[in-house]
């Protein structure tokens, strides 16, 4: 599952969102159209939505309206759709929330984070011998604690959120990297070595991150 998906047509805000979250240790996908949002949740879920209303072709009341048929997932609209007639739509269409656009960055960050906190308050997730915490971006196998990097922490996470579920290198790698990336593909694989010699018994016959060859990986 997604922490969050972003819904924004305008690419240079939903890049810099985007890279914000990320650096918050958020797994963060974006949408630039309505049914583009609407695949990307169907097929992934996510925590938060960050919702933009004026979409080409499916608009953002629509894709909030449709996602409510089937999920409470936390729904924050972020528009320049400023009217009252607009929020009170938003809101009552199943909105958890409503910004106003232009918005401060800083701002909205501190709002997603609080969301993140009231509902899902998880500062670690803990899977068998393994621990990580959310917060200082620390690993501990066994109790020990093991040096870990930013992409190395956002790639394990994403995979035991995922637990059981083969996923294809191209979306980890788009997700933790970014599709923008000037990484090559390569790297994804690299840093599944890296991750497994620090929480493998024995890192050429892992147990917990498997290879599905010609697909992806999937943590067990």
């Amino acid at each position: 599952m997604l922490d969050i998906i972003i819904v924004e047509d305008n690419k240079e805000i939903g890049t810099l969102l985007c890279d914000f979250l990320r650096k918050e240790n958020y797994v963060v996908s974006i949408a630039d159209t309505g049914e583009k949002a609407l695949a990307l949740y169907e097929k992934y879920g996510a925590k938060l939505i960050v919702l933009d209303i004026m979409l080409p072709g499916m608009d953002g009341f629509a894709v909030c309206s449709k996602i409510r048929e089937t999920s409470n997932t936390h729904i924050l609209i972020a528009s320049a759709k400023v009217e009252k007639n607009d929020k009170l739509k938003g809101l009552n269409l199943g909105a958890d929330d409503y910004i106003e656009k232009p918005y401060d960055i800083d701002i909205l960050i501190a709002k997603i984070k609080g969301i993140f906190k009231r509902k899902y308050g998880q500062e670690e997730i803990v899977e068998g011998n393994l621990c990580l915490n959310t917060v200082q971006q620390s690993l501990f196998v066994d109790g020990q604690k093991k040096d870990i990097t930013e992409k190395e922490f956002e790639l394990l996470k994403l995979l035991i959120e995922n637990k059981n579920v083969t996923m294809k290198k191209e979306y980890l790698f788009n997700t933790v990297w970014g599709s923008d990336s000037d990484s090559e593909l390569q790297t994804l694989t690299v840093h599944i070595k890296w991750l497994r010699e620090k929480i493998e018994e024995e890192p050429k016959k892992p147990k917990h991150i498997i290879t599905e060859w010609g697909v992806g990986y999937r943590f067990e």
